[in-house]
């Protein structure tokens, strides 16, 4: 088993045990958080399902994410992260949810913003919570690492509630 394989599990057994369920919201990632968890024998028992919403389009219709977020900060920013986590956990009615969106390169979007940079939400009954994340390497990896890094934030969540 796989470090990643090895954080979902513990994931999903910590949220099984208290009795909570688990969405994802998804954009650099491309459901590679949703596939890391239902590698997992039993996710079904925690994890509800997941939104990949690789175009502004999809965040504004399906997570609800304001417009007026997406224009003034971009799709990859704090604001953008905690409104993908609150809106798939409004949409879905999990108890805990997960939003990842940033630049896994292998160029970025104009902005500026560094390839690499990767915002990831968690929110929870007992409110949302963003970290902000400069990864290296290729595309891949950065995708790879932001995916540990919505587990781990996950594993850390699911105890606070």
């Amino acid at each position: 088993m796989t470090k990643t394989e090895e954080a979902a599990a513990a994931l999903l057994s910590a949220l099984e045990k208290k009795g909570r369920t688990l969405a994802t919201a998804e954009s650099c990632t491309g459901g590679m958080i949703g596939a890391a968890l239902t590698a997992i024998p039993g996710s079904s028992n925690v994890y509800l399902g997941g939104v990949i919403s690789y175009t502004n389009g999809v965040k504004e219709q399906l997570l609800h994410v304001p417009h007026e977020t997406l224009e003034a900060f971009s799709a990859v920013s704090p604001e953008t992260a905690q409104a993908m986590a609150e809106g798939i956990r409004a949409s879905i009615h999990a108890d805990l949810t997960l939003s990842v969106t940033g630049l896994a390169g292998p160029s970025g979007d104009g902005s500026g913003k560094s390839v690499g940079l990767v915002y990831v939400g968690c929110a929870t009954p007992a409110g949302t919570l963003v970290q902000r994340h400069l990864f290296s390497g290729d595309r891949a990896a950065i995708r790879a690492q932001a995916v540990d890094a919505a587990i781990t934030l996950g594993s850390l969540a699911v105890h606070l509630f």
